[in-house]
């Protein structure tokens, strides 16, 4: 159902918006989970290594896929706040058309330089294979990938965020039962999992184009409006570029980190999958909740209700800070359960068991940290103040890396994981200066 956010108490508002977006988050992270978990249970700690060492890179595909989502979100929103629907519906077309244009180039890319990626970032001989099969189906299946992000992120423009969690409850579902046939049942291992979400995100992807068409149909407008346009792709371009770059680099970033976790042997790199797991589902959930703040910020901009979006920011912080407590305590008291979601018991290895376990303790705790810098992000991305956000954004990204190399020369694995904290606060501290300046109300992208 598409709705005007900018109507209404603010905080009301955008809690009712970013709830179904927090619950559709949890789905997704359930079969990004259930790949690794169902892997390492029924395949071993070597299938779960394999999934584990491809991930920084299944990661940069989908930065990619993330920042156009952000791009045409922030654009869309203001437009739809500023009642401009036939420009509005060309912004949608034109990024839809765009993106599947760009998803299938890196697919082809992708698909040619699976296997020199892995060689890059290390990959043990003993989980090359299956890392590099993994990979290629993963890739494979980056169109449908590409297209259901900008689906889901055109429904979220429109202040609907209950149609993208019903797709993903049905993806999620549909992957993990998949997950489980394909490994359990046809004993296809590594190839299993990938083939699970090819199929489900395949699916999803064809069934949200096709209700978002049926929308969109609904939504009348005067005049007819030009389906692509190179002004509009300009102006989405705007916000898109900066945004793949910055989710890019993050994903960059992580491939650093993961080469130099790779040094240390397959057990660190099985521990460390299980970990980064965890940790990403806590930090997408705040991402999550940053992005519909950022579509109420642009909806209010686009409206020229400025005024709503500090209490708007309030409500983001006071929700995102209630759902990192069961993260913390879960992490931080309960590790060794959750780490062993990921292993066989019978084979589980005490490095791999005490490299998730101490990760997560040391990460844990700064949760409260990191959940304030993303939502003052969500209010400078949804402004289009895109320089301060990407300042921000790579402050904690260049922190983290150099100080996973320089900390884990006498610290080993353990030093890696203290540069999280270290980057995370300095960059809090940075995007709330910026916050606090009150540029970013200057206006419209």
């Amino acid at each position: 159902m598409i709705k005007d956010l900018t109507e209404g108490k603010p905080s009301s508002v955008l809690w009712r918006f970013s709830i179904p977006m927090f619950v559709s988050v949890i789905f997704q992270q359930l079969y990004n989970i259930a790949d690794s978990a169902i892997a390492g249970k029924f395949a071993g700690e070597s299938a779960l290594a394999a999934v584990g060492a491809s991930y920084p890179i299944t990661m940069i595909f989908m930065a990619i896929a993330v920042g156009s989502n952000i791009g045409c979100s922030v654009v869309i929103s203001q437009l739809f706040g500023a009642k401009q629907y036939g420009k509005m519906k060309t912004a949608i077309s034109t990024t839809l058309l765009s993106s599947a244009v760009l998803a299938a180039a890196l697919t082809g890319l992708g698909l040619l330089g699976a296997g020199g990626l892995l060689k890059l970032l290390n990959t043990p001989a003993d989980v090359f294979a299956d890392g590099k099969l993994y990979l290629r189906i993963y890739i494979g299946g980056f169109l449908f990938l590409f297209l259901y992000n900008i689906c889901t992120g055109v429904f979220t423009s429109l202040g609907d965020s209950r149609t993208p969690l019903y797709f993903l409850i049905g993806s999620s579902l549909s992957n993990i039962f998949l997950d489980y046939l394909f490994v359990t049942s046809f004993h296809m291992g590594v190839a299993g999992v990938a083939w699970a979400t090819f199929i489900a995100q395949g699916a999803a992807c064809i069934l949200a184009f096709l209700t978002l068409l049926y929308r969109l149909g609904k939504i009348k407008t005067e005049e007819k409006q030009p389906f692509f346009s190179i002004l509009m792709l300009k102006r989405v371009g705007r916000i898109a570029v900066p945004s793949i770059l910055q989710q890019s680099f993050i994903s960059i970033g992580n491939i650093f980190i993961q080469w130099r976790v790779n040094s240390f042997g397959s057990s660190v790199i099985a521990g460390y999958s299980a970990a980064i797991k965890l940790n990403t589902f806590t930090i997408t959930s705040f991402t999550t909740l940053a992005n519909g703040l950022s579509s109420f910020t642009a909806q209010n901009v686009g409206a020229g209700k400025v005024q709503r979006i500090r209490e708007g920011l309030r409500a983001g912080v006071v929700l995102a800070a209630l759902i990192a407590v069961p993260f913390v305590i879960t992490f931080a008291f309960f590790g060794r359960t959750m780490v062993l979601l990921f292993l066989p018991e019978q084979e589980a290895a005490a490095t791999a068991l005490s490299t998730g376990v101490t990760f997560l303790r040391i990460v844990s705790p700064f949760y409260f940290v990191i959940l304030v810098k993303l939502m003052a992000d969500g209010v400078l991305r949804g402004s289009g103040a895109m320089k301060y956000f990407m300042v921000a954004t790579f402050t904690d990204l260049v922190l983290r890396v150099l100080l996973a190399f320089v900390f884990s020369t006498g610290l080993g694995p353990v030093g890696i994981w203290l540069s999280w904290p270290v980057g995370w606060t300095t960059a809090t501290v940075v995007s709330c200066v910026f916050y606090g300046t009150g540029k970013w109300k200057q206006g419209k992208v």
